[in-house]
């Protein structure tokens, strides 16, 4: 009747398991969400108009990438009270930094390429520019990016969920089922085995799909 056993409670781990995998999926695709929200329009501004903007915003994203990502995510989550919506912003801005730099740097290169320099000289404006020839071409290395970065969410909202600042009990999650296996690993290991499983399978899935994302949108593969 019940595959995978029961926990200390009698509940079904399968079922909870599978449960489990939309707070870290939602928690994964949300969280990169509000990065690449937040993060790619600075990265734009900052890479095309550059001067006292420029240091201004990297001058900020150099102060918040200087505090490790767990260590920042647990920081704001504490702050922020403890809940599945808060472990998601929290997330969303300990990896903001990540795409502010690359985006830059993908503006940086783009901009100094031949045919931004001809719209420039022909008088298209720079919101044109940006939106027509800067950000479409800048997009690919941010959408592995964003992927690997999913993967990275995963396991940083598991780590949240097993300190208790995550999703809250009863609603099962892969690091709540953990926190509550570990005191039960020598009568029911099962019962970490599998949402420890399932985080390593879903931050492979998600690994292997960036690689092969980046090897088919290299440019340098063709």
């Amino acid at each position: 009747v019940y595959p995978l056993g029961t926990d200390e409670l009698g509940r079904d781990v399968l079922s909870r398991t599978l449960f489990g995998a939309r707070a870290s999926l939602i928690a994964g695709v949300i969280s990169v969400a509000i990065a690449v929200g937040v993060g790619v329009p600075l990265g734009l501004l900052s890479g095309y108009y550059r001067g006292a903007l420029d240091e201004l915003i990297m001058r900020v994203t150099d102060a918040v990438l200087s505090f490790p990502f767990l260590i920042l995510a647990i920081a704001l989550a504490a702050a922020l009270g403890p809940s599945l919506t808060n472990a998601m912003i929290a997330i969303g801005i300990a990896t903001t930094p990540t795409f502010v730099r690359l985006t830059r740097a993908q503006v940086l290169a783009v901009g100094a390429e031949d045919y931004v320099q001809a719209a420039r000289a022909l008088g298209a404006s720079d919101a044109r520019i940006i939106a027509r020839h800067v950000f479409p071409n800048s997009f690919a290395p941010l959408l592995v990016q964003a992927t690997l970065t999913i993967a990275q969410a995963v396991i940083a909202e598991s780590a949240l969920s097993f300190l208790g600042l995550g999703v809250q009990p009863p609603t099962p999650s892969w690091g709540g089922m953990l926190n509550t296996a570990k005191n039960f690993l020598v009568q029911a290991p099962w019962m970490a085995v599998f949402p420890g499983l399932s985080i390593f399978l879903t931050v492979l899935a998600f690994n292997l799909f960036g690689d092969g994302l980046r090897d088919a949108l290299d440019p340098r593969d063709e």
